[in-house]
């Protein structure tokens, strides 16, 4: 059984994971940390975690695999990603995984905190009437495929028919950090 408030910070950043780590510690939480997928399999063989927060891409991994181990290992764990790909696509395959959250960083220790809050749905949300650009969907297309591809740039540019150095830039540009 998890102790309420622990979390796990899935972040292969160790400078981010830092920060967050003291900040979420001075929040009352117990807070342990995994660079990446072989590390929270191991944390998970020694304990359970109320929350957690998990980047969505791992040196080598996509952060998608740890949100499924995730969830598999505790359904009601509340399950933050954070990302700087940002992409209808990987939102989506987040929310089907397991996560209840899914935020653009940057985010910070407040953001977090209420997405845990929030993880039931809201049917009141506002809904645009904007349509989306060509732009926007070249971007959830060329998101859709990383994901496809496991992060794989020289793979998803093949697939996109486009040069690697090409949507390397694309990636450069759009990145929200």
């Amino acid at each position: 059984m998890p102790d309420e408030r622990s979390l796990v910070i899935v972040e292969d950043d160790l400078g981010f994971a830092r920060t967050l780590k003291r900040s979420f510690e001075r929040r009352g939480y117990t807070v342990f940390h995994a660079p990446g997928r072989s590390e929270l399999d191991a944390l998970l063989k020694e304990r359970s975690f109320g929350y957690a927060v998990v980047d969505l891409k791992l040196e080598g991994a996509s952060g998608l695999q740890c949100v499924e181990t995730l969830h598999a290992h505790d359904e009601d764990m509340l399950i933050v990603v954070l990302t700087g790909f940002a992409s209808i696509a990987t939102a989506v395959e987040a929310i089907k995984l397991g996560a209840c959250h899914y935020l653009a960083k940057p985010s910070n220790t407040d953001d977090i905190e209420e997405a845990f809050s929030k993880a039931e749905g809201n049917a009141e949300v506002a809904l645009t009437e904007r349509p989306t650009s060509i732009k926007t969907l070249e971007w959830e297309r060329i998101h859709e495929t990383l994901v496809e591809t496991d992060f794989n740039i020289s793979e998803t540019a093949r697939r996109l028919g486009m040069h690697r150095r090409t949507l390397a830039r694309k990636l450069e540009k759009r990145q929200v950090k």
